[in-house]
């Protein structure tokens, strides 16, 4: 017998697609009964039929489908698919409270094709009964065929790398390397560590991902970069992985845009939807929130934070935490020119948003209140209750290094104007 457990692994349905709670028999490659307790919470009972909740007789034959896929799949990369169904007779309704018996047995096959005589029964009554006809293939895909690497490429055999990636002469890839799919690694490039690379990444060359961290503490020990989805390193990005006092990973979200020589130390966490300019660079630690813009040439200081949306100037310093919706600029030191307006009219943030977002940057950057006075009169002015300004308030209580407010001269905001 094998563990019910182990044997539910095989499928790869999951709710509300799953139509079998566990498994009571099992003879492997012979015969397998499973349960299906059908409750009135079942999503389909919404609509067949709202004044007599019946199980649709296609979802009995999916659940003796998904019970033959656990007799007949070897492993969880087996893929079993439903080509046919002979002799189905249906004898009962099955309403909610029952708990389906589903029975499957193995019978004649013919290369990948095999019979699965199969039948349901509730309380020792059959309800339905049929002879499944299905298809056994592999379900991984070749990957040699499109996945295009150099020949001077040096990857190494236990690195995994995703169907429809391309890379290029002389790049390395380390054994602990995980490479998704449609990733295209440039010339030359490194990519080391325990890392994973998500789908449609693309990695220039000259790039260094995942190298161990500049940091005296770190002796070797496994941490971890994890990068989501189509992200861009343009040439000469660095990228270090975790270290065991910051956590261990270094992690990036989806869709940003790092040019060319932009550095992310160890145990950042960058967001989504970001751009970081030309030699950008992040201490250790620091946390950038979604779609943040970093102009050229600026420098985060590590364990700072930059809040969601905002735009840092270039050749800007930042050594506190920088404000969400805000432009911060400079480096001795570095202030706020009020809203990142160009910013948020293109993600699309209404008037009334805005509106409220200026007012409370007024109380923060123009009225004579000290921060923790005009945060409590941001938080308590009804008139600016939204989710963004939620948001910011949210953000300057919970700053560790304290935020910048200081507010830009006149004439460094007139001419910003």
């Amino acid at each position: 017998m094998t563990a019910s457990a182990d044997v539910l692994e095989r499928l790869t349905h999951r709710f509300p697609s799953l139509l079998v709670d566990t498994v009571a028999e099992h003879e492997p490659g012979k015969r397998l009964v499973a349960l299906k307790n059908v409750t009135v919470n079942e999503d389909f009972f919404q609509g067949h039929f709202p004044h007599k909740p019946l199980m649709p007789a296609v979802l009995m034959i999916e659940a003796l489908t998904q019970a033959a896929t656990l007799l007949l799949a070897p492993s969880s990369s087996a893929c079993v698919q439903l080509r046919g169904v002979d002799n189905a007779k249906f004898r009962k309704h099955v309403i909610p409270g029952d708990q389906l018996r589903l029975v499957v047995s193995r019978g004649a096959s013919r290369g990948p094709l095999v019979k699965v005589v199969s039948s349901a029964e509730v309380d020792g009554q059959a309800v339905m009964e049929a002879t499944l006809l299905l298809a056994i293939s592999d379900r991984r895909p070749k990957s040699s065929v499109a996945t295009r690497i150099d020949p001077d490429a040096r990857v190494h055999p236990n690195a995994v790398v995703g169907d429809g990636t391309s890379i290029g002469p002389f790049a390395v890839i380390g054994p602990d390397v995980r490479i998704g799919r449609n990733c295209k690694i440039g010339a030359s490039s490194v990519i080391e560590g325990h890392t994973t690379i998500g789908d449609g990444t693309e990695v220039f060359p000259y790039a260094s991902i995942g190298l161990a961290p500049q940091d005296l503490k770190y002796k070797g020990e496994p941490t971890r970069l994890d990068v989501g989805a189509g992200n861009i390193f343009r040439e000469f990005v660095t990228v270090h992985r975790g270290t065991e006092g910051g956590g261990g990973v270094t992690r990036i979200g989806d869709r940003n845009l790092f040019m060319n020589y932009v550095h992310v130390a160890h145990d950042c966490h960058v967001g989504s939807n970001t751009i970081f300019g030309p030699h950008a660079t992040l201490g250790g630690h620091v946390l950038i929130s979604d779609f943040v813009n970093v102009s050229a040439g600026s420098a985060v200081h590590q364990f700072c934070r930059v809040g969601s949306y905002a735009f840092i100037g270039g050749y800007s310093v930042i050594t506190k935490d920088a404000l969400p919706y805000g432009r911060t600029v400079g480096s001795r030191p570095a202030r706020v020119f009020g809203l990142n307006l160009i910013g948020l009219k293109r993600r699309g943030f209404s008037d009334d948003t805005l509106r409220k977002l200026r007012a409370a940057y007024r109380y923060l950057t123009q009225s004579k209140l000290n921060t923790t006075q005009a945060v409590a009169k941001i938080a308590s002015d009804d008139s600016l209750r939204c989710a963004e300004v939620n948001n910011l308030v949210d953000f300057i209580r919970t700053a560790q290094r304290g935020v910048i407010l200081r507010r830009s001269t006149k004439k460094a905001e007139d001419a910003e104007e």
